[in-house]
């Protein structure tokens, strides 16, 4: 395998890149204008895609808008990107919370309504 990325469908994709960039500190590594590949300097193997909902190269019958996924990002600081959330004036679908397995998390939506969960750690993490 050389490589895994996953991409949301986006009306805008100008828009919908941007509000990644803001947020999250995301940046352009790619840019066609209907397909956006979005990376972070923290972490190099990651690519976010972003593609044109009605590009040719998209079916018809899987253009709809997301349903069932929750995209989780874990950051530093959960309550940071909570203020940055607020001041964009996205849509906050829940306030940064402490969860019983150990992480602080909010819940938004982007501008084309995927889910985020925006989580940062509270404890010390124990990988299995």
């Amino acid at each position: 395998m050389q490589r895994v990325f996953s991409n949301i469908l986006a009306n805008d994709v100008d828009r919908t890149a941007s509000f990644y960039e803001a947020l999250l500190g995301m940046r352009r590594h790619f840019n066609s204008g209907w397909f956006v590949i979005l990376t972070h300097d923290g972490m190099p193997g990651l690519e976010y895609g972003i593609l044109k909902r009605d590009s040719d190269i998209v079916p018809p019958d899987v253009r709809e808008a997301p349903q069932g996924v929750i995209i989780t990002f874990v950051v530093e600081d959960c309550d940071l990107v909570h203020q940055i959330a607020q001041e964009m004036k996205a849509d906050i679908i829940q306030p940064p919370t402490d969860m019983p397995y150990g992480q602080r998390r909010m819940l938004l939506r982007d501008p084309e309504g995927a889910v985020l969960d925006i989580s940062a750690p509270t404890a010390a993490v124990t990988v299995v």
